[in-house]
């Protein structure tokens, strides 16, 4: 039971050599059952004082531990404790899954925070966009314009403005509007006649920068 109250079971192994036979004959009478007895007490004191989490992420400290206070008890008996290993610590499956669920739970918070930090980065930056635009209509003109075509030329054949944008990009209303929409429809029909017509002739289509310039 850990300092938590956490049910565990663990698996360590201990290396152990007598350096005096002479005590380890005389001053107790089974060495070796002594010996696993005192590991086994050990074990148990230092799993008692660990939280869980310690337990899980510190096992060389545990070992050292476990080390220095089997070695202590043993040294009487004329018997050297070389190291111990922890190798295994098994927790309820109920409480892996709660402490899996409980670590998903922490990466969706993260990356809600990262999100939450990204959108007011972009946030930011919209803000200096405008404040840029706000000082100069050009660069705002020229951008709503670019958008536009952008929007048109990738898409198709409708797109919804509002009135007050058009204005704004100083189209001349909806004649404007139309004028650049079938500007751009044109464009269209004019490189697929193109590229139709040098299907027919045997040749390959002309690459997509030639057919701007021609």
């Amino acid at each position: 039971m850990t300092k938590d109250t956490v049910p565990v079971d663990v698996d360590a192994v201990l290396f152990w050599k007598i350096i005096d036979p002479k005590k380890a004959a005389l001053d107790v009478a089974d060495y070796q059952s002594a010996i696993s007895w005192a590991s086994q007490t050990a074990l148990r004191d230092v799993i008692g004082k660990t939280m869980l989490c310690d337990m899980l992420e510190g096992r060389d400290k545990i070992s050292s531990v476990l080390r220095a206070i089997i070695d202590e008890r043993t040294e009487p008996w004329g018997i050297n404790v070389i190291s111990v290993e922890v190798k295994d610590v098994l927790i309820p499956p109920a409480l892996e899954n709660a402490m899996s669920m409980q670590a998903q739970a922490e990466r969706e918070r993260q990356a809600r925070v990262i999100l939450g930090d990204s959108e007011r980065q972009v946030a930011e930056k919209f803000g200096e966009a405008a404040k840029t635009y706000a000082n100069d209509p050009v660069a705002l003109h020229l951008r709503a314009m670019n958008m536009l075509y952008e929007g048109l030329k990738q898409n198709s054949t409708i797109v919804i403005v509002p009135s007050s944008a058009i204005e704004t990009m100083q189209l001349g209303g909806l004649a404007g509007m139309t004028a650049l929409t079938m500007g751009i429809g044109q464009e269209r029909a004019n490189k697929a006649a193109l590229v139709e017509r040098n299907g027919h002739n045997g040749a390959a289509p002309a690459p997509e920068e030639e057919l701007q310039h021609s």
